[in-house]
């Protein structure tokens, strides 16, 4: 945390030194990556703080102290470090774990009083029994690379940040023949796939586009990748869960002692226990910690990735409506994504400047022309996928995917050995065969500073659902002046329609903006029946009242809950909108009438 470090001119972290960093096979990648950057940057690494430290709610200095210094006793004055020093940015591979890299509000808006490291799940319990001892809010962290969703900052600033990744990272059991792994919130998508290797295990992980955030965190948040177990979630298989009061609590087949106090050996085979099933209330949300997680890995398959290019922007719903049979009768192999072509240039990892003059968005022919000089050529919608099985039944499946896109005019059909090596399909390639990279960060360089939020509505597998949610983000990036990459993660049933609002973090004016685009997006998506799976921590509480069927009868649940498993509200307090007794109706939320800047730091 300390701001005297240039970080120009620090190496790039390997995993061999720090529990976050990238393995060797990337070390030319990550440093290519992070010189680009860091040669569009005009922010310095760090700036004198405007205040000192920001204390938690109704905690005085006094308190504050005499609680650091009681936690340092109980698990060691190197792992309870307060917040006092300049806030780094830093970048993807040295996150921070203080606040919100891309930060929307101001940097020490969203901010932490501390940070603390435990080392097992005792320590993390002795955390939480210390959180109620003093009535400080604690947030927990696996790595911290939430990046668009608001990183490792806690929703309520002068939270204690739990970073529970620093030395809880072991796999804890890597199971050849269950295909099957238990990690710790530390253990990043390049860590498990390169043990894994070490191994020799015929075993693949599924991960998202960058490999170095948590796998138990990802699947927590409900994050998706691109293999045939691409749902995270859905993929898990027993947790172990430190509850707000310090109790200890596994689930499924975990809650069974095995023999001579061993865990049980169905743990990982099996997702149910006996009685209700009370798994999905830990995943996104703040009634617990969650220290272990149990995988489904897949066995190694032969794979062939392709993609599709299509002729014209008003071909999208008659794409959608293609991909959904393919989709709900197992021809395609796994969970695709379909691309605005716009993605094709900034994913060059070149700046918005190589195609375009100016602080508007470019406009359509300034695309065309731009992108009728990259491999894939002048198209609208480009189409990844990747088909699964023996040499015989891929050709029979493209066969049917060529026949059924054939359809649509101006269809075109790409291999990989039909665009060069360092086209983005290659990196499909390893991404939909299980294997962790880092070429997704390229396209922070299409503004300096480049920080960006999600917004990320689901829709039906229908072209007119998905033609509706297009048109109101269509509109309201046009009206705000950003441009839009929508990327669509589509299902047989679901479609993740996933927008990326690229801004410039030393830009005030643009954050606004930011700001406003995403309220709108929320509240108009939501007038049509549309919600978000995922949000930013400053648009939660208003995500989470868009789903109010029944005057707010889910969030009066999830309330109830909260104030049961955490009578004193020092876990996570705010998380995913929901907020305990201790804080509700404080004036802490934020709405979608929250839109400047000044309005939302009173509240923070």
């Amino acid at each position: 945390m300390s701001g005297s470090e240039d970080l120009d001119l620090l190496p790039t972290p390997l995993m061999s030194e720090r529990h976050s960093g990238v393995p060797s096979r990337l070390t030319k990648e990550a440093a290519a990556a992070r010189s680009r950057l860091y040669a569009n940057r005009t922010l310095p690494s760090s700036k004198p703080r405007l205040r000192p430290v920001r204390l938690p709610p109704d905690t005085t200095e006094e308190v504050f102290a005499a609680a650091v210094k009681s936690l340092r006793s109980s698990i060691g004055a190197e792992n309870v470090v307060v917040n006092d020093q300049p806030l780094e940015d830093g970048w993807y591979l040295e996150h921070p774990n203080t606040h919100d890299a891309f930060h929307v509000v101001d940097q020490e808006e969203l901010v932490c009083s501390a940070v603390v490291f435990p080392g097992s799940t005792a320590e993390v319990q002795t955390v939480v029994r210390w959180a109620n001892e003093y009535l400080i809010p604690i947030y927990p962290i696996s790595i911290g690379r939430n990046v668009g969703y608001g990183g490792a900052a806690p929703r309520m600033p002068g939270g204690v940040v739990v970073d529970l990744g620093k030395r809880m990272n072991s796999i804890v059991d890597l199971d050849g023949e269950g295909a099957t792994c238990v990690v710790e919130p530390g253990v990043t998508y390049f860590s498990l796939y390169e043990e894994i290797q070490n191994r020799g295990l015929p075993l693949w992980i599924d991960c998202p586009d960058l490999g170095g955030g948590s796998v138990l965190g990802n699947a927590v948040d409900r994050g998706v990748g691109y293999t045939p177990a691409g749902d995270h979630w859905a993929n898990h298989c027993g947790l172990e869960i430190v509850l707000p009061t310090g109790e200890l609590l596994r689930t499924g087949m975990g809650a069974l002692p095995g023999k001579d106090g061993a865990d049980s050996p169905t743990w990982q085979s099996f997702q149910n226990a006996f009685g209700p099933k009370i798994d999905g209330i830990f995943s996104q949300s703040n009634l617990g910690i969650v220290t272990k997680m149990g995988f489904w890995l897949l066995h190694e398959m032969n794979h062939q990735s392709y993609c599709v290019t299509f002729a014209k922007d008003e071909d999208f719903a008659q794409i959608v409506d293609t991909i959904r049979p393919l989709a709900q009768q197992g021809v395609l192999g796994n969970i695709p994504q379909l691309r605005h072509i716009i993605q094709e240039l900034n994913v060059t990892g070149k700046s918005k400047s190589t195609f375009h003059g100016g602080d508007q968005p470019m406009t359509r022919e300034e695309i065309r022309q731009a992108a009728s000089e990259l491999p894939l050529g002048d198209c609208a919608w480009v189409f990844y996928g990747t088909q699964y099985g023996d040499a015989a039944s891929i050709d029979r499946q493209l066969d049917v995917i060529k026949a059924a896109f054939s359809e649509i005019d101006g269809t075109k059909f790409w291999l990989p050995k039909d665009v060069p090596h360092d086209h983005y399909l290659h990196s499909r390639v390893q991404v939909c065969g299980g294997v962790p990279i880092l070429r997704e960060l390229d396209w922070l360089n299409w503004l300096p500073n480049a920080a960006h939020l999600f917004f990320s509505p689901i829709a039906p597998t229908r072209g007119r659902d998905a033609q509706v949610i297009h048109d109101i983000v269509a509109k309201g990036h046009h009206k705000h002046g950003f441009d839009l990459f929508p990327t669509l993660c589509v299902a047989g049933r679901e479609i993740h329609y996933i927008a990326n609002i690229i801004f410039d973090r030393a830009d005030a004016e643009q954050k606004k903006r930011a700001v406003r685009l995403t309220r709108e997006l929320i509240r108009d998506c939501a007038r049509e029946g549309y919600g978000e799976y995922r949000t930013h921590l400053l648009f939660q509480d208003q995500v989470a009242r868009t789903y109010g069927y029944n005057d707010q009868a889910l969030m009066k649940v999830n309330e109830a809950i909260k104030d049961t498993l955490d009578p004193n509200g020092i876990l996570a307090p705010g998380r995913c909108g929901i907020w305990p007794k201790r804080f509700r109706g404080k004036g802490w939320a934020l709405g979608v009438d929250d839109v400047d800047m000044e309005t939302i730091a009173a509240k923070l």
